[in-house]
């Protein structure tokens, strides 16, 4: 066969399955936020939605559970512990003390940013005054 017809199957096959994955993806997250306290059995949930490779699943959750989406309950049981499940109590206030983190974090980088500028106009001061040309590579004792 051609190796180019060969390349266009393949690669029309990985896009393939990387939309039929992120679309599954998708109805796992709905299935877990709509579920009761948003635990769900993954064998349940691969019954369905109907995954012929229960291994599909496994990956989803793996990835869910590494960016901290949810967490295993049990064996074959996630919970959703991301944020939008039910705009609880406790969401809210860890969103608001994510905020205000954000907001003192940013004020800290401007002045640091300013104090780089500072440095940087010091140093450039520094280096254009002739002044200072003397200090720049002092004279060794004994040596004219």
């Amino acid at each position: 066969m051609d190796y180019e017809f060969m390349e266009a199957i393949t690669s029309n096959m990985t896009v393939r399955s990387e939309r039929s994955l992120g679309l599954l993806t998708i109805k796992f997250v709905t299935l877990l936020q709509e579920a009761k306290d948003g635990v769900v059995n993954l064998k349940e949930a691969a019954d369905h939605l109907a995954v012929k490779q229960k291994r599909r699943i496994y990956d989803i959750t793996n990835v869910l559970e590494g960016i901290g989406l949810i967490e295993k309950t049990s064996k074959n049981s996630v919970q959703w512990t991301g944020l939008g499940l039910s705009g609880t109590h406790h969401d809210d206030s860890r969103l608001m003390v994510l905020k205000s983190e954000l907001e003192e974090l940013e004020l800290r980088e401007a002045v640091l940013d300013q104090q780089q500028v500072w440095v940087q106009q010091s140093i450039q001061n520094t280096t254009e005054d002739s002044e200072n040309f003397s200090y720049l590579c002092p004279a060794w004792p004994g040596v004219s």
